[in-house]
């Protein structure tokens, strides 16, 4: 690298550090010391790594960068700012302030440039793990002989915390495994956390680690500009494995005494270290001051950078003359193309009564996957039972990515976050895989989803206690409420193959994550079921029994427990009853419906109001009252047959009547 274009480096790299410190200051909140100490490798990266265009951030070969230290926003905020991307400086100096471009940590969706919502720690690894794995199916289902159509690289930076984090772990080991060549990960060394020195907490070869994966290992000191471009342009050129770049720095670099300290991490530096680490740098006293210098550098990119994609355009133009079919799969897949005759489509799958919800899900797959070309599905570990195969497709394997099969081992975490990933290619609908109690395992990366929002698909089996002999481990009960609690997810718990059809459609349509919550056990259609999208899961909930006259009760059920409420219906209408049977397969979706909807179905005199489903009874009273009655799961259950689990825990038609004909009535 020659000298000039290190003093440009160096100058933006104080750039980046004065810009980041005065935010900081300014907001009273924040991590200075991640943007003092990466930013040399901010300035080389948005000075001369990065191939993508300010102008149109959504470019499809674009490199990505991840950061998965979040904290450190200010650093990417920073350099977004001065390569030229849409974030002015009065955004800067908005940061963390309400509904600023610019929020504590970097969110999908608000801001061009940013990949990923990034955060809690590791997470971000993942993310990027799982683009680069998308990156690389998609070059092997696209790419032709001189037709490079995806040739990009994936960046993450991670910090020690990313690296203590388990779920860095699972996607690093996946990775490795996979010899995903294409994913440069960053480690932000400087050996400091928020509560001390690393070495309280922390003393692994992180570097031996990485290699007993199957990654190639790179030392850096993150101020060595000639060593960061040999690293990083032989990369470029090749590389085999994914890569890790041990980059060491100094957290708070530059601040005269706190540089090198975890004092550095997590608050400002206080107006008096401020101005003295302004001294030090040699920075000029104005504040959120950018050199012209440093402005001209980045503008004098930008046509380079336009030419870089307008190159690949041209080459897209041709590819397309070259290899017709394949230009209209790739428009398909980037626009995730819904045929208009897709419920007709689900509704003409044969299935055979009586089905698990599993089994009826794992029918539309195959039938959803000729369809959809950007369907792309995975399991941790369990595509036997969970029934996400698609089984005319072969398995991505080790240097081979033509498959539209992941198996993500027993890795759930990773899963859901790799999946958040591949949604982030722009080109992929994922959907993965796993029993629902281990959703917990899943449940921050699935909350991400919601906030970004991703359009991500979780495919919950094994959905209650009545899984049966493997127990209360493994035997959910709390999950339908932990999951409802999410805003922005829609939970359905379809009762047949007629709403599971139904469910699939739902999740196509929404443009936000959804958890398909499916049965091991078989479940009977209801005729009362087979109805249009827009009059039953495209409700949300419907009633499938009405009543004569005014109702003695109302059941509301989800699941495998509405086929349970209809006997129960029809028992108490041999005694004289008058009974309403509400299936809710997604409280979601009803919340959504237009008032006159939700009141025709859930309000009025309704009689005694009744919640059948194998789980808590949180967030039932919402639609039962003070009054109603739960028939619901109070404790955890037992390693027992699901009929001896059905006795035991009240969920069979006598039973059920027994309890509304005995309970008392309420006075109110």
């Amino acid at each position: 690298m020659n000298d000039d274009l290190k003093k440009e480096l160096n100058k933006i790299a104080n750039t980046i550090r004065q810009l980041s410190i005065e935010a900081v200051q300014k907001a009273n909140s924040g991590h200075p010391g991640l943007p003092m100490g990466c930013a040399e490798f901010g300035a080389y990266l948005y000075g001369c790594l990065l191939r993508h265009n300010p102008k149109h951030p959504k470019w499809l070969n674009r490199d990505r960068l991840v950061l998965s230290a979040g904290h450190g926003s200010m650093w990417l905020y920073a350099c977004l700012h001065l390569a030229g991307f849409p974030l002015s400086m009065e955004d800067i100096k908005q940061f963390r302030q309400l509904h600023s471009m610019t929020p504590g940590h970097p969110e999908y969706g608000l801001t061009e440039g940013i990949e990923a919502t990034t955060g809690p720690l590791g997470q971000g690894v993942a993310n990027a793990v799982g683009m680069a794995l998308g990156m690389k199916i998609l070059a092997e289902k696209f790419n032709r002989d001189k037709y490079p159509i995806f040739n990009n690289k994936v960046y993450c930076l991670a910090g020690d915390g990313c690296m203590m984090e388990g779920i860095s772990a699972e996607a690093s080991s996946f990775a490795g495994h996979l010899a995903i060549n294409n994913m440069v990960l960053i480690y932000d060394a400087n050996h400091v956390c928020l509560d001390g020195p690393l070495n309280e907490c922390m003393s692994e070869d992180t570097k031996l680690r990485y290699k007993a994966y199957g990654w190639d290992v790179f030392d850096l000191d993150g101020y060595d500009l000639d060593r960061m471009e040999q690293i990083f342009s032989s990369l470029r050129e090749k590389q085999e494995r994914p890569a890790l770049v041990m980059m060491n720095t100094i957290i708070g670099k530059g601040s005269p005494n706190k540089a090198g300290l975890h004092t550095a991490h997590g608050s400002p530096l206080g107006s008096e270290e401020l101005a003295l680490t302004k001294e030090a740098l040699g920075l000029p006293k104005e504040e959120f001051y950018v050199p012209q210098a440093v402005r001209t550098f980045f503008e004098q990119k930008l046509p380079k950078q336009a030419e870089l994609e307008a190159e690949w355009h041209a080459l897209f133009r041709r590819y397309s003359h070259a290899y017709p079919d394949l230009a209209i799969e790739f428009k398909k897949m980037h626009e995730r193309h819904i045929p208009e005759d897709l419920e007709e489509t689900l509704k003409n799958i044969k299935m055979k009564s009586p089905l698990a919800s599993r089994a009826s899900s794992g029918a539309c797959i195959q039938v959803l996957a000729e369809k959809l070309p950007q369907l792309y599905g995975g399991s941790a570990d369990l595509s036997g039972s969970d029934s996400t195969m698609i089984k005319d497709q072969p398995i991505v394997t080790t240097g081979d990515f033509n498959g539209r099969n992941l198996k993500y081992g027993v890795r759930e975490f990773a899963m859901a976050a790799m999946n958040a990933g591949l949604f982030l290619t722009d080109m992929i609908q994922p959907f993965c895989g796993t029993f629902l109690t281990f959703s917990d395992y899943m449940r921050n990366a699935i909350r991400l989803a919601c906030l970004s929002p991703y359009h991500v698909i979780y495919q919950f089996t094994h959905d209650s206690i009545f899984l049966g002999e493997d127990g209360p481990t493994h035997q959910p009960v709390e999950h339908y409420a932990a999951l409802r609690a999410m805003p922005h997810l829609h939970v359905i718990r379809p009762c047949d193959s007629h709403e599971v059809r139904m469910a699939w459609l739902a999740a196509l349509q929404y443009n936000g994550p959804t958890a398909l919550i499916l049965s091991r056990q078989n479940l009977p259609d209801l005729p009362e079921t087979l109805v249009p999208y827009k009059d039953g899961v495209g409700r949300g909930a419907y009633i499938i029994k009405k009543e004569a006259h005014r109702p003695d009760y109302t059941l509301f059920a989800t699941g495998s427990e509405v086929a349970l409420a209809m006997e129960a219906a029809k028992a108490l209408e041999t005694l004289g009853k008058q009974v309403r049977v509400v299936s809710m397969p997604c409280w979601e979706i009803f919340e959504s419906q237009e008032k006159g909807y939700k009141d025709s179905v859930v309000e009025g005199d309704l009689g005694v109001r009744v919640s059948i489903e194998a789980g808590t009874d949180f967030g039932w009273q919402k639609y039962t009252g003070r009054h109603g009655i739960n028939i619901c799961i109070e404790g955890f259950g037992h390693s027992a047959p699901a009929a001896d689990l059905a006795q035991e825990f009240g969920f069979t038609p006598d039973a059920i009547v027994e309890r509304l004909l005995n309970a008392p009535r309420s006075s109110s």
